[in-house]
């Protein structure tokens, strides 16, 4: 009896978080009207259920024996572990890259995605730089790595890697404190004060968005081949955050319209292997109302099966002015975006990236335990949704 007790207050729970979410989109919709066609559309109770296939994943902390505890213990059960040990000229240590998988399976953890050295550190700090400087032959040694690194991944069971095709850094301006959220520090970019600043142009110069284009199909021409033969997904997580115009010289490659940008990127090639580390913040830091026009987005690249990863990172602002928060104080109630990703057949891992800081011991493991149980709560929301 008390089992069944229960199981009503939960059901009854899920019903008020579908409907008090669903009920305030309703409110929205009659108050914009028929125009608005990007809010995501209330469910119709005689549609068939969806299957929720995706799962609470990090990147954050690689694969060390405290870290891969913390992970269990807080319900996350997939990984990006990093990168294994790099070896110059050749590429990923394969002995270190089975040592990681047999780490995370102590503890019944999935280790399902690496990251390439081609990270958000910018050009001037990524270990193989030549590739998205465009300069040859140097490209193409770092080019060979990449396809070894492949190789390594498959050997180990490892069917995504994450990368980026960028040249400048993540950018930001500044930090700014919340004391709603007891003096959380949230990452802030606001591009007029950063216009006010001195731009400095990095080692790779100046660049288009094409020249950056003709940089990204140089290097997939080399290794999707290689990527459908291991069969190892290729997640590319678009620059952080998008620009109205070139910044240091640089026009990033999803700007000035995030949409446009990743629509060009997507069709580059027809492969199954060719995707998304789909960042719903940083998509949002390029939308003028991010709660209603991340919806179109998330539909269009689900539909073509191009996301292979979510990153789930919220942000109060938009487009040039932003602040990034916690999961729930944000512009975009994100069970709406988790339920849009279950309509499209999402399958992978849904994981925090950045998170709000405080100096406080243990705050940053603190906000991604936060982060975690969110993103869990909403999958079983998701999973009992009648």
């Amino acid at each position: 009896m008390k089992n069944i007790l229960r199981n009503l207050q939960r059901r009854n729970f899920v019903k008020v978080l579908a409907s008090g979410t669903a009920g305030a989109f309703a409110s929205a919709s009659m108050a914009f009207g028929s125009q608005n066609k990007s809010e995501p559309q209330l469910r119709n109770s005689a549609a068939p259920r969806k299957e929720v296939l995706m799962k609470v994943g990090c990147q954050s902390g690689g694969t060390s024996e405290e870290n891969l505890a913390f992970k269990a213990r807080h319900g996350v059960y997939h990984l990006d572990g990093g990168m294994p040990k790099f070896i110059e000229g050749k590429g990923w240590d394969l002995e270190d890259s089975l040592k990681k998988r047999e780490a995370c399976e102590k503890y019944g953890i999935h280790l399902d995605a690496y990251h390439l050295p081609l990270t958000s550190a910018g050009i001037d700090r990524v270990i193989i730089p030549h590739i998205m400087m465009g300069k040859s032959p140097e490209r193409d040694r770092e080019i060979e790595m990449v396809q070894q690194m492949i190789e390594v991944a498959a050997k180990t069971g490892v069917k995504l890697l994450n990368y980026n095709t960028t040249i400048l850094p993540v950018l930001r301006t500044g930090r700014t404190i919340d004391p709603m959220r007891g003096n959380a520090s949230y990452s802030t970019w606001n591009y007029q004060e950063a216009l006010q600043r001195e731009q400095q142009l990095t080692k790779a110069g100046r660049a288009d968005a094409d020249e950056v284009f003709e940089r990204i199909t140089y290097l997939l021409d080399r290794i999707i081949p290689v990527a459908e033969e291991y069969q190892v997904k290729l997640g590319n997580h678009i620059a952080d955050p998008p620009v109205p115009d070139a910044y240091n010289g640089i026009m990033r490659w999803n700007s000035p319209e995030v949409f446009e940008g990743i629509k060009r990127f997507a069709q580059l090639y027809d492969s199954p292997y060719h995707g998304f580390n789909f960042c719903i913040g940083s998509i949002a830091e390029g939308l003028r109302d991010p709660k209603n026009e991340i919806f179109p987005i998330i539909d269009w690249v689900g539909k073509r099966k191009q996301i292979f990863n979510i990153h789930l990172r919220n942000i109060k602002g938009n487009f040039n002015n932003f602040q990034e928060v916690y999961p729930d104080n944000g512009e975009m109630n994100f069970f709406h975006v988790m339920r849009a990703l279950r309509d499209v057949e999402f399958d992978g891992m849904v994981m925090p990236d950045h998170v709000p800081q405080h100096e406080a011991e243990g705050a940053g493991l603190q906000a991604f335990a936060f982060a975690y149980g969110h993103i869990i709560g909403m999958l079983q929301a998701l999973k009992d949704e009648a």
